[in-house]
Formats: C-alpha cells, structure tokens, sequence
C-alpha cells in the first residue's frame, strides 16, 4: 500500500476545515387564505434555486389574513401576504399594509388586472363566482335552468338556492356585489324576494358546496350554490371514478357573475424584503401560473400560461360578468353589508 505523507494530510484536514460551509437556508414567511395551494414540487424549485425555506401561514379566509395583517402591521408575522381579493383590495391599500414593487414580470399581465397603479397589491389570479347547479336533476325534473336573477325568486325554484352569507365568506360577498351591480339602490329588495322563496344561507364555501349541494354531497336538499365557474372542472379532475363531462354546470348569464381578482403583495417592515421581492416575481412566472390551475382552481393571469386540458374541457368563464368599481366598493361595502345583515334576520 502506497503511504500518504503526513503533512500532505495535515494539509488536507487545514483545507476543508477552513472552507466556507454552505449557507443555511433563510426562511421566507408567506401569509395565505384556507384555500391557498401549490405544487410541492414548484416550491421547492424556487427554495433550490435561492436557498430559502418557504413557510406559508395559512390564517383563516381572506377577510381574517387581512385582519390579522393590520392588525400585526408594525411587527408582521410575514414577509408577503397573497389572497387579498378586489372586495377586500381598498381595505388593505388603506391600512398601508403594503410596500409599493414594481415587478418585471407584471410586463406579462394584461392592465385589466391592474387595480392598484402604485404597484403595492399585484393580480396574481382570478376567477368567476357564479351559481352553480345540479345538471341530472333539472334534466330530470325537465326543469329549465335560471337564466336571470329574477328567475332565482319564481315559485318552481322554491328551496332550491343556497348562498354563503357575504359576511363571513368571500364569494358571498363576490354575489352579493353581482346583486347589487344589477338592482342598485333595490338589491334588498331582492334578497327579501329570495328570502321568501326559501334561499338557505350558510356561514362558509365549504358548508355551501359539500355539504347543503346535492350534486357534490350526493344528499344534499339545495340543488344550486354560489361557487366557481371552475368547480364544474374540479368535480371531473377529483372524481373518484373517471368521468366524461361534469355532474354540475355554471350559470354564466350577462351580470350574473362576479369575477374576483387575488392579489399579493411585500408586507412593510417584513424582514427579508429581497428574497419577498424574488417570491413575487415567482408567483407571477408562468411555472406558478401555470401550476394554480389545478391546485386553487383558479385561472392565471400571466397571459403566456397555458390552461390544463381539464380547465378547457370544463371550466367556465363569464364574458360579462357584473361591474361595480373597485372605489365604489370600498365607499359602499359595509354598510352594504349592514344593510342586507338586518334585512336578512
């Protein structure tokens, strides 16, 4: 056996000691909603490439991140807040919450989407909240679909709506908007109407879609909900058996829909603004965008991501859906919701 000189050891031993060792990975802190999720695989890609640990603090519905953020806004328990939606935008941008970044990537996102030009709360995602309902029953019942909102309160739908209160649930709100977009000063009118032709109001999506609608519990007793024009997708793609259309359909009437905007954003006085900044720019790269579809589904708005076959196939989005402004929902939110709170007892 050939012997290896001692001081050639030695100096082998002094190298490696004195080499620098890789650095540990910084911890990134994103604050989301319930409903927030991605691929595994697409975290890591970006935790590889800039040597962070991605913690994401899931915090109730998107109403609750942002009470909680204003409410720790001097010492942020994150460094970037996603979920924020447009019915909730005006609220966040008031607080001062955010810290004004202009990411590159926003080149590939169409203006529409752009509804804080200071660049402090960016589109990430959107999708249509609409009324849902149970295809085989009206086919059954021969039944035609309600084509208008003045169709939801004629006696044949008696019992047949439920609806998330807009109180405590986003698309709840997002429907009560759409109501308002299309009566005005006589949405409570409205609601009494609905109200008196037996509509079941529940706390939360969840309760809504799993539990009250017939066509996703297989026993529930209303047989429309306010959902998603993407659910009808999301009912084939988690389908326990493989199926050839959808058991639900979207009703995707001119103004019947209200298209809901997520943003994201840099949380003042976080504490790792450059590797906040690069996240950003993550969520808004066609490999994150293209990777939502099926995790929130919810579409992108990055206009080179391309949607999953299933989103094509199945999900629906509307073309009109219902318009009321960003600043006249921040002017008119709470007492709207006040006002359908004490008409809805």
């Amino acid at each position: 056996m050939k012997h290896i000189p001692f001081y050639f050891l030695l100096l082998t031993f002094l190298l490696s000691a004195c080499a620098p060792k890789p650095a540990e990975p910084q911890t990134l802190t994103v604050i989301t909603h319930d409903s927030f999720a991605i691929g595994k695989d697409t975290i890591a890609a970006f935790e590889s490439e800039n040597n962070v640990k991605v913690s994401f603090l899931q915090s109730g519905d998107a109403g609750s991140v942002l009470n909680q953020a204003m409410l720790t806004k001097d010492a942020p328990l994150a460094d970037v807040l996603f979920g924020v939606d447009n019915t909730f935008l005006s609220r966040a941008l008031d607080a001062d919450i955010f810290e004004a970044y202009e990411s590159p990537a926003l080149a590939d996102i169409p203006d529409d989407f752009k509804l804080d030009s200071s660049n402090r709360a960016l589109p990430v995602d959107y999708g249509d909240v609409c009324i849902n309902y149970d295809k085989n029953y009206f086919a059954e019942k021969n039944l035609p679909v309600p084509q208008s909102f003045e169709d939801l309160a004629k006696p044949e739908y008696k019992d047949l709506l439920v609806v998330e209160n807009p109180a405590t649930s986003s698309p709840g709100l997002a429907f009560l908007l759409a109501t308002r977009a299309h009566f005005g000063d006589d949405y409570l009118t409205y609601w009494q109407s609905l109200k008196a032709n037996g509509v079941v109001v529940v706390d939360g999506w969840e309760t809504a879609y799993y539990t009250n609608f017939s066509a996703s519990s297989g026993k529930g007793a209303q047989l429309m909900v306010v959902s998603y024009a993407s659910s009808p997708a999301a009912e084939v793609f988690f389908a326990a058996e493989p199926l050839t259309e959808s058991p639900t359909a979207s009703i995707v009437s001119d103004g019947m829909c209200f298209r809901q905007i997520e943003f994201v954003g840099l949380l003042k006085n976080g504490q790792n603004k450059p590797l906040a900044q690069k996240f950003v720019d993550f969520m808004l790269s066609q490999k994150f965008q293209e990777d939502m579809p099926l995790n929130m589904f919810v579409y992108p708005v990055n206009k080179n991501a391309q949607l999953p076959e299933v989103f094509i196939q199945y999900a629906e989005a509307a073309q009109s859906p219902a318009k009321i402004s960003a600043d006249e929902i921040a002017a008119n939110r709470d007492a709207w919701l006040e006002a359908w709170t004490a008409a809805m007892k």
